[in-house]
Protein backbone atom coordinates (compact mmCIF):
# COMPACT_ATOMS: atom_id res chain seq x y z
CA UNK A 1 0.00 0.00 0.00
CA UNK A 2 0.66 3.44 -0.50
CA UNK A 3 2.29 6.03 2.56
CA UNK A 4 0.09 9.12 2.65
CA UNK A 5 3.97 10.66 4.26
CA UNK A 6 5.06 10.24 1.21
CA UNK A 7 2.10 11.40 -0.92
CA UNK A 8 1.51 14.68 1.16
CA UNK A 9 5.06 15.51 1.16
CA UNK A 10 4.89 16.00 -2.83
CA UNK A 11 1.35 17.54 -2.58
CA UNK A 12 3.12 20.25 -0.73
CA UNK A 13 5.47 20.67 -2.89
CA UNK A 14 3.18 22.28 -5.10
CA UNK A 15 0.88 23.95 -2.70
CA UNK A 16 2.23 27.05 -1.55
CA UNK A 17 1.40 29.36 1.42
CA UNK A 18 -1.67 32.34 1.59
CA UNK A 19 -2.42 33.78 -1.83
CA UNK A 20 -5.55 34.89 -2.68
CA UNK A 21 -5.26 35.98 -6.91
CA UNK A 22 -8.57 37.55 -7.79
CA UNK A 23 -8.83 35.07 -10.82
CA UNK A 24 -8.74 32.17 -8.48
CA UNK A 25 -12.54 30.73 -8.40
CA UNK A 26 -11.49 28.98 -5.16
CA UNK A 27 -11.03 32.17 -3.64
CA UNK A 28 -7.83 32.61 -1.25
CA UNK A 29 -6.11 29.60 -0.57
CA UNK A 30 -3.19 28.27 1.44
CA UNK A 31 -1.37 24.93 1.68
CA UNK A 32 -3.44 24.28 -1.26
CA UNK A 33 -6.75 24.32 0.78
CA UNK A 34 -8.95 26.69 -0.74
CA UNK A 35 -11.78 28.93 0.83
CA UNK A 36 -14.59 27.80 -1.20
CA UNK A 37 -13.42 24.09 -0.29
CA UNK A 38 -13.18 25.02 3.37
CA UNK A 39 -16.37 26.74 3.23
CA UNK A 40 -18.34 23.23 2.36
CA UNK A 41 -17.07 20.66 4.80
CA UNK A 42 -19.58 22.03 7.83
CA UNK A 43 -18.76 20.92 11.36
CA UNK A 44 -17.54 16.93 10.76
CA UNK A 45 -16.16 16.46 14.65
CA UNK A 46 -19.15 17.55 16.17
CA UNK A 47 -17.86 20.36 18.26
CA UNK A 48 -20.54 23.51 17.14
CA UNK A 49 -18.01 25.00 15.01
CA UNK A 50 -18.05 24.25 11.15
CA UNK A 51 -13.89 23.18 11.04
CA UNK A 52 -13.22 25.58 8.54
CA UNK A 53 -14.08 28.74 11.03
CA UNK A 54 -10.34 28.30 12.25
CA UNK A 55 -10.69 31.45 14.05
CA UNK A 56 -14.16 30.10 15.77
CA UNK A 57 -15.50 33.93 15.07
CA UNK A 58 -19.16 32.03 13.33
CA UNK A 59 -17.93 32.17 10.04
CA UNK A 60 -15.67 30.46 7.29
CA UNK A 61 -13.62 33.59 5.44
CA UNK A 62 -10.47 34.87 4.10
CA UNK A 63 -9.02 34.98 8.05
CA UNK A 64 -9.34 31.77 8.33
CA UNK A 65 -7.40 30.55 5.42
CA UNK A 66 -5.08 32.84 6.35
CA UNK A 67 -4.81 31.29 9.62
CA UNK A 68 -4.16 27.83 8.36
CA UNK A 69 -1.24 26.00 9.77
CA UNK A 70 0.43 23.25 7.21
CA UNK A 71 -0.74 20.95 10.32
CA UNK A 72 -4.40 21.47 9.62
CA UNK A 73 -3.93 21.32 6.08
CA UNK A 74 -2.28 17.71 6.72
CA UNK A 75 -5.15 16.86 8.60
CA UNK A 76 -7.70 17.25 6.28
CA UNK A 77 -5.94 16.34 3.55
CA UNK A 78 -5.45 13.16 5.31
CA UNK A 79 -9.30 12.74 5.89
CA UNK A 80 -10.87 14.08 3.48
CA UNK A 81 -9.30 12.93 0.76
CA UNK A 82 -6.75 10.21 1.14
CA UNK A 83 -9.15 8.30 3.42
CA UNK A 84 -12.57 9.28 2.19
CA UNK A 85 -11.15 8.33 -1.25
CA UNK A 86 -9.18 5.15 -0.49
CA UNK A 87 -6.10 6.20 -1.74
CA UNK A 88 -4.12 4.80 0.48
CA UNK A 89 -5.20 1.20 -1.60
CA UNK A 90 -3.35 2.05 -4.70
CA UNK A 91 -0.40 0.05 -4.54
CA UNK A 92 2.08 2.22 -6.50
CA UNK A 93 3.19 4.97 -4.46
CA UNK A 94 4.02 7.16 -7.77
CA UNK A 95 0.59 6.59 -8.72
CA UNK A 96 -0.60 7.60 -5.54
CA UNK A 97 1.17 10.71 -4.93
CA UNK A 98 -0.34 11.48 -8.80
CA UNK A 99 -4.06 10.44 -7.67
CA UNK A 100 -4.03 12.56 -4.27
CA UNK A 101 -1.86 15.58 -6.16
CA UNK A 102 -4.97 15.85 -9.17
CA UNK A 103 -7.69 15.49 -6.70
CA UNK A 104 -6.60 18.31 -4.16
CA UNK A 105 -6.08 20.72 -7.70
CA UNK A 106 -9.21 19.75 -9.69
CA UNK A 107 -11.20 18.22 -7.22
CA UNK A 108 -12.16 14.18 -6.80
CA UNK A 109 -14.19 13.72 -9.28
CA UNK A 110 -12.50 15.18 -12.32
CA UNK A 111 -9.39 13.78 -10.77
CA UNK A 112 -10.96 10.19 -10.39
CA UNK A 113 -12.70 10.88 -14.17
CA UNK A 114 -8.72 11.68 -15.62
CA UNK A 115 -7.92 8.26 -14.16
CA UNK A 116 -10.53 6.60 -15.33
CA UNK A 117 -9.68 8.16 -18.97
CA UNK A 118 -5.72 7.48 -18.44
CA UNK A 119 -7.01 3.73 -17.65
CA UNK A 120 -8.83 3.52 -21.06
CA UNK A 121 -5.69 5.00 -22.69
CA UNK A 122 -3.26 2.81 -21.28
CA UNK A 123 -6.06 -0.75 -22.14
CA UNK A 124 -8.26 -0.35 -19.34
CA UNK A 125 -12.33 -1.14 -19.61
CA UNK A 126 -13.23 1.31 -17.12
CA UNK A 127 -16.27 3.81 -16.68
CA UNK A 128 -15.77 7.34 -16.72
CA UNK A 129 -18.01 7.63 -13.56
CA UNK A 130 -15.76 9.96 -11.11
CA UNK A 131 -15.92 7.13 -8.55
CA UNK A 132 -12.70 5.25 -7.38
CA UNK A 133 -14.87 2.24 -6.94
CA UNK A 134 -13.18 -1.36 -6.76
CA UNK A 135 -13.32 -1.97 -10.49
CA UNK A 136 -11.18 1.09 -11.26
CA UNK A 137 -8.82 0.10 -7.98
CA UNK A 138 -8.09 -2.90 -9.60
CA UNK A 139 -7.20 -1.35 -12.85
CA UNK A 140 -5.05 0.59 -11.24
CA UNK A 141 -3.31 -1.83 -9.08
CA UNK A 142 -2.73 -4.11 -12.48
CA UNK A 143 -1.56 -1.32 -14.80
CA UNK A 144 2.22 -0.71 -14.86
CA UNK A 145 2.59 2.41 -12.49
CA UNK A 146 4.91 4.54 -15.12
CA UNK A 147 2.53 3.68 -17.80
CA UNK A 148 -0.43 4.75 -15.79
CA UNK A 149 1.30 7.95 -14.60
CA UNK A 150 2.51 9.12 -18.05
CA UNK A 151 -1.56 8.20 -18.72
CA UNK A 152 -2.46 10.31 -16.28
CA UNK A 153 -0.12 13.46 -16.84
CA UNK A 154 -1.19 13.42 -20.69
CA UNK A 155 -5.15 13.67 -19.35
CA UNK A 156 -4.50 15.92 -16.83
CA UNK A 157 -2.62 18.44 -19.32
CA UNK A 158 -5.61 17.85 -21.38
CA UNK A 159 -7.92 18.96 -18.45
CA UNK A 160 -5.73 21.76 -18.00
CA UNK A 161 -5.67 23.10 -21.29
CA UNK A 162 -9.38 22.75 -21.51
CA UNK A 163 -9.87 25.51 -19.04
CA UNK A 164 -8.82 28.39 -21.40
CA UNK A 165 -7.16 30.36 -17.89
CA UNK A 166 -3.94 31.86 -19.54
CA UNK A 167 -2.85 33.34 -16.36
CA UNK A 168 -2.69 29.60 -14.53
CA UNK A 169 -1.88 27.32 -17.65
CA UNK A 170 1.73 27.12 -17.45
CA UNK A 171 1.93 26.07 -13.41
CA UNK A 172 -1.19 23.86 -14.00
CA UNK A 173 1.31 21.74 -17.08
CA UNK A 174 4.11 22.29 -14.75
CA UNK A 175 2.43 20.46 -12.40
CA UNK A 176 0.48 18.22 -14.15
CA UNK A 177 3.93 16.74 -15.96
CA UNK A 178 5.13 16.67 -12.54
Amino acid sequence: MSSFTIAVFILLTHEGTFVDHPADPGGATNYGISLRYLKTIGDLDGDGYQDGDLDKDGDVDAEDIRQMTRDEAIHLYATQWWERYGYYRIYSQDVANKVLDLSVNTGARRAHIIVQRALRAAGKQVREDGILGPKTLDAINTTTPRQLVIAIRAEAAAFYRSLNQPKFIQGWLNRAYA
